[in-house]
């Protein structure tokens, strides 16, 4: 049974940061590409970091120089850090993995009061 599970949201206030975690279970974690995604209230899911099986990350232009995707095989956790966190990157943040088919977290919420 596939598991991926979050950690590391939470409420705090603009310009502040936040790491987020996602551990996953049943697959075989090295060999799968890993990414983030988030969903605001009202709006659609959106992809906000990917990291692939070599490690190299990908962005999404908004968060761009402030967020950080890494990966840790052998600990089978996928990593996101949040810098600078602005009140448009409120949402919950969701961790994917895509290793034959697609799974995903249940999600963390992440509020940024300005």
């Amino acid at each position: 049974q596939v598991q991926l599970v979050e950690s590391g949201g939470g409420l705090v206030q603009a310009g502040e940061s936040l790491r987020l975690s996602c551990t996953a279970s049943g697959i075989i974690f090295s060999l799968s590409p890993m990414s983030w995604y988030r969903q605001a209230p009202g709006k659609q899911r959106e992809l906000v970091a990917s990291i692939n099986i070599g490690g190299r990350p990908n962005y999404a232009d908004s968060v761009k120089g402030r967020f950080t995707i890494s990966r840790d095989n052998a600990k089978n956790t996928v990593y996101l850090q949040m810098n600078s966190l602005k009140p448009e990157d409120t949402a919950v943040y969701y961790c994917n993995a895509d290793y034959v088919q697609v799974y995903w977290g249940q999600g963390t919420q992440v509020t940024v009061s300005s």
